[in-house]
């Protein structure tokens, strides 16, 4: 099951994505297999060469005690080249590291981050336009009316 972050698409554009190891605590994977994760305010911060998932929603699982919070900061496991990479793209201010999906692979949970750059809100329009059109086009072609 891969759980999406519909709003990355929309806000963000997407330059460059990577896979990332996610590292939890507790009953979090639990959670994560349910499907009871919300990245939809969530990104990534890079602090001290580690990179940090922030703001994730991973609801707590029942009779897990404590450990299980909700939004606190999670760690991303990368490559340091990786993440010095990275971190000199951002190092000019105009990018950002979203998360784009999560999901297991194998046994292990895995977060698909991208370099984005903020969408201005005339682009949002122009997108949204675009959907209405082709939606609007796709029911010309199959016969139904509004």
């Amino acid at each position: 099951m891969k759980i999406y972050n519909r709003r990355a698409r929309f806000k963000y554009q997407v330059f460059e994505r990577v896979e990332a190891g996610l590292a939890l605590t507790g009953a979090e994977i639990k959670s994560i297999r349910a499907g009871r994760v919300d990245l939809s305010e969530s990104f990534a911060r890079i602090r001290d060469s580690e990179v940090f998932l922030v703001n994730a929603f991973i609801a707590p699982w029942m009779g897990s005690g404590k450990y299980s919070g909700e939004r606190k900061e999670r760690k991303l496991l990368l490559h340091k080249n990786q993440i010095l990479a990275w971190q000199g793209k951002m190092a000019g201010g105009k990018f950002a590291l979203v998360p784009i999906s999560i999901y297991i692979k194998g046994n292990l949970a895995k977060v698909e981050l991208a370099l984005c750059k903020s969408r201005a809100k005339f682009d949002k329009r122009a997108i949204l336009k675009k959907r209405t059109m082709e939606r609007e086009v796709e029911r010309e072609l199959r016969g139904e009316k509004y």
